[in-house]
């Protein structure tokens, strides 16, 4: 009998972000490219004596109660007896879906460990009452994400230049989801990702093709509101990244390496600069 189950939760990122328009309950219409990192969360999960939930935090002082979508994935399952421990790696309200995929993680931890049969449709139905991001963290990899980000459409992996990395870094700046897209919405942006133009990159492999199409029409609000997104944006292109973008509502910014010595340079200059010391060298995950 399945006792415990230890699952990791990875991070992602957004190739492309596109806002398409709005829906009459307020929630805004996306189109974008998602890929999956191979920086995640270490999720462990555990059946219990004592009933209910229990949740614990390791590695950040977020609550273990209702307040986090972890412990409410596991409340929507409708189990009991469970002890679940998280251990923090991807940043907090980074843009990196960190509370989604732990959410995802939970979905499928508890699907498995008490024996659920659910489907992954329907473990994605579940999860999309949590958030918009935990359909695609439960499905991982890289997928054209529509509506509200529940559409989902396999593509091909991101793959880089042999040597490759993807550098990651995480101003301390708090970015508000909702201010962010209410001010998107005063702007209205005229320019817009080349997201079939994306799509086709990465099916054809064009490494170079990928790195100048990466978009993310929120810059256009969050950047003038915490211009340290841009800084290191321009560092990591300075130190020869192929392309470099802000990760979701931000505040991450992730930049595409063909060599590992050039982000080695281009983290060390954003730390020199006191803009962050959260940097990390990652890949991405098919």
């Amino acid at each position: 009998m399945c006792t415990e189950v230890i699952r990791h939760a990875n991070g992602k990122i957004n190739l492309t972000l596109d806002v398409t328009g709005t829906r009459q309950d307020g929630y805004h219409l996306v189109c974008m490219v998602m890929q999956s990192v191979a920086l995640g969360d270490e999720v462990r999960l555990c059946k219990s004596t004592a009933p209910g939930i229990h949740l614990q935090m390791k590695g950040c002082d977020l609550p273990g109660d209702e307040s986090n979508i972890a412990y409410r994935a596991a409340q929507a399952l409708r189990v009991s007896g469970v002890s679940i421990e998280i251990e923090k790696h991807i940043p907090i309200a980074a843009g990196m879906a960190g509370g989604s995929t732990d959410a995802a993680a939970v979905l499928l931890g508890c699907n498995e460990l008490f024996g659920l049969g659910l489907s992954t449709q329907q473990l994605c139905e579940i999860g999309l009452k949590l958030g918009a991001d935990v359909p695609f963290c439960i499905m991982g990899g890289t997928m054209l994400a529509e509506g509200i980000g529940e559409e989902l459409r396999p593509l091909p992996s991101l793959r880089l230049p042999e040597g490759g990395v993807i550098l990651l870094a995480r101003p301390e700046a708090f970015v508000s989801t909702k201010e962010v897209y209410q001010k998107l919405d005063a702007v209205c942006p005229k320019d817009h990702p080349d997201t079939q133009g994306m799509i086709q990159a990465l099916e054809k492999e064009d490494y170079p093709g990928i790195a100048a199409r990466l978009q993310n029409v929120l810059e256009e609000v969050t950047i003038p509101m915490h211009p340290v997104i841009g800084r290191i944006k321009e560092i990591m292109k300075e130190q020869g990244a192929d392309g470099a973008l802000m990760s979701g509502s931000g505040p991450t910014v992730f930049g595409l390496f063909s060599s590992a010595e050039a982000a080695k340079k281009a983290a060390a200059q954003i730390r020199e600069e006191k803009l962050t010391d959260t940097v990390i060298l990652t890949e991405p995950v098919r």
